[in-house]
């Protein structure tokens, strides 16, 4: 289950953003081996939103383009697929029989401009950002340069595979 809400009122975008987001999501999931049910949640924010929660969250006041929220935690240097290839779950990480792997909120804001700052459109900008977070909720981080080589070589082939190249 994807749960999209929108919370800001600067940007508009049309209904199929949503929809592209969704099939990503999805196809994230399933190239990281993802077999269980799960549950994401997808906040759309301004930039004085995601200001507010980078402040709260993160201690740090100033706006980014994306925070992401895991509830399973990872050993460092292992992702879903490594840790949770069984998919037994305690029932504290599940809504219903849904695993809830977490929140992605994103600035469209901040996605407009980065678009414009990288000369390539919208859409793709909000589903790297997409891609990008999904894969922090699924344990990619981009602390260290081998993890940070992985994790781009993970994003760079999940939106090839919806022609969305840089």
């Amino acid at each position: 289950m994807i749960l999209i809400s929108n919370e800001q009122d600067k940007i508009s975008y049309e209904k199929d953003l949503e929809d592209i987001l969704e099939k990503i999501i999805n196809f994230t999931l399933e190239e990281q081996q993802v077999k269980i049910p799960c549950e994401i949640s997808l906040t759309f924010v301004d930039n004085d939103g995601i200001m507010e929660l980078n402040k709260n969250y993160r201690g740090i006041e100033e706006e980014t383009d994306v925070l992401s929220f895991p509830m399973l935690e990872y050993p460092k240097g292992e992702y879903y697929k490594d840790v949770y290839s069984d998919n037994t779950f305690k029932d504290e990480f599940k809504d219903g029989d849904d695993l809830v792997l977490g929140d992605i909120v994103i600035s469209l804001q901040k996605a407009e401009y980065q678009s414009k700052e990288y000369n390539h459109p919208f859409i793709r900008e909000v589903c790297y950002l997409t891609v990008h977070s999904m894969l922090h909720l699924l344990g990619y981080d981009h602390m260290e340069d081998e993890m940070k080589k992985v994790m781009r070589e993970e994003e760079e082939k999940i939106l090839s595979a919806f022609n969305l190249r840089r």
